[in-house]
């Protein structure tokens, strides 16, 4: 299903999409050497009821998972990419986490992803692929407009992480979001300009870049969800929801406080 949305529904949409940035942006405050995974997940569901907020994760239950995901954020450390499901890690001095998150608020869903180094270490690799992501994705943003289509964002994104040296996997990627987390179109990693489906004002769109160091193979780990490099290499991943306005697109997902 695509969904189009009315200016009031957008407007809503701009209130989730602040809501999950913040929680993300305290989230990431909080990641310091030695906090478990667990307290990242506990304090994400506290946010969440706090803000009169539901999870879109915890009762997620789609075919590639093994059963309800059962927690409020995805955790994924060093070669784990997506769907990390949070258990009892300690963050170590230049670990690169992941933490995505999606959230309903008003009738709304939003979804945004951010991957930073933990700690005083800056392992130039990891610092590396993660601007690889976010440059990937604000090409992509920059691409989304009236009038274009999906292979539009999905070459700009392509586009930056193969410059940038690494392999893409087209297992996973963008999709729609509005009334639920995943809908229609599918926003791949790479694609042809031109082609799909053509942008209209009032679509949001969830884009996430995503690469593996070296690899373009994912495997599922033991727990059903986390999925990892093939290889062990690390991992990283960006995503923003934005919205299709008549100007191009807006960002839904930044936080309000600095």
């Amino acid at each position: 299903m695509i969904e189009i949305l009315t200016a009031a529904e957008v407007t809503r949409a701009r209130v989730t999409g602040a809501l999950v940035a913040d929680i993300l942006q305290t989230l990431r405050s909080r990641s310091t050497v030695g906090t478990s995974l667990l307290d990242l997940d506990r304090w994400t569901r506290s946010m969440i009821l706090e803000a009169g907020a539901t999870s879109c994760y915890v009762d997620y239950a789609p075919s590639f998972g093994r059963g309800p995901f059962g927690h409020y954020l995805c955790t994924s450390v060093n070669d784990a990419v997506l769907h990390g499901l949070p258990h009892d890690y300690r963050l170590a001095d230049g670990d690169l986490l992941s933490l995505d998150l999606a959230v309903s608020l008003g009738g709304i869903a939003a979804d945004s992803a951010i991957s930073f180094v933990v700690g005083s270490s800056r392992p130039p690799e990891s610092v590396a692929m993660i601007s690889a992501t976010e440059r990937a994705l604000s090409a992509g943003i920059a691409a989304a407009g009236p009038g274009a289509r999906i292979g539009d964002i999905s070459h700009a994104i392509g586009t930056v992480l193969r410059d940038a040296g690494y392999p893409i996997n087209t297992q996973f990627g963008g999709h729609g979001i509005g009334s639920t987390m995943h809908q229609d179109p599918h926003v791949s990693n790479t694609g042809r300009p031109g082609r799909g489906y053509r942008l209209r004002p009032g679509l949001l769109l969830a884009l996430e870049p995503w690469v593996m160091a070296d690899t373009a193979e994912l495997v599922t780990d033991a727990d059903g969800w986390t999925l990892r490099s093939a290889t062990g290499c690390r991992t990283a991943h960006s995503e923003h929801t934005i919205a299709i306005t008549d100007d191009g697109a807006d960002i839904l997902t930044l936080p309000t406080r600095a």
